[in-house]
């Protein structure tokens, strides 16, 4: 064999074994990309239980509440309205945007919101905050609001871990050209920065 020839042989090696090696980077890459956009699919679903959590105790909250007092029925209606729209949107955990993300959390505010403003009245009758059932939900609601905030932040790390990999070289280029899009972030809710002001 010719010099030449086991030259452009090892030339030939080389580029092949380079392509290889780029092709199963490639794959890695995608591979891990998938698996951390699972993740964020994953622990939005873990988010989305614990607000239908919330969502089912309402009822039972609201009939112990109307069945105890002579309540404000503005104050009960708000709440039932809440939950009605917040329990229509339905998100798509692939099709994720911020714009979605946003909706959801206004929506689910509104629920925190009528949730509150029912404890408030509901201090005005020490009858019902002594009865066990009212007293039952009310932690059961306590706890799954915590349940909500620490499932609200690990999606938050999650989706910021899928968020960086996604933009680091060389990700970026295979996460445009795949449609790995960025994951949004839930947000504190307005006015949240700032502490309450207590006056006596």
């Amino acid at each position: 064999m010719k010099r030449s020839t086991i030259i452009w042989l090892v030339v030939l090696a080389v580029i092949v074994l380079s392509i290889i090696g780029i092709i199963r980077s490639g794959i890695r890459v995608y591979n891990n990309m998938v698996t951390k956009r699972e993740a964020v699919t994953s622990q939005w679903g873990n988010v989305q239980t614990q607000y239908q959590r919330r969502m089912d105790l309402i009822p039972n909250f609201v009939n112990t509440v109307k069945g105890a007092a002579n309540f404000e029925q503005t104050t009960l209606t708000q709440v039932i309205e809440a939950r009605a729209k917040a329990t229509s949107i339905n998100i798509d955990p692939k099709n994720l945007t911020a714009e979605s993300l946003k909706q959801f959390q206004a929506a689910q505010g509104e629920v925190s919101s009528a949730l509150a403003r029912l404890m408030v009245v509901v201090e005005r009758y020490p009858e019902l905050k002594a009865t066990q059932n009212f007293r039952d939900l009310q932690v059961e609601l306590e706890g799954t609001e915590n349940r909500i905030a620490v499932e609200r932040k690990k999606f938050n790390d999650i989706a910021l871990d899928y968020n960086t990999y996604i933009k680091k070289f060389p990700q970026v280029i295979l996460s445009g050209m795949f449609g790995f899009s960025e994951k949004p972030y839930f947000e504190a809710a307005q006015g949240a920065d700032k502490a309450p002001e207590v006056k006596f």
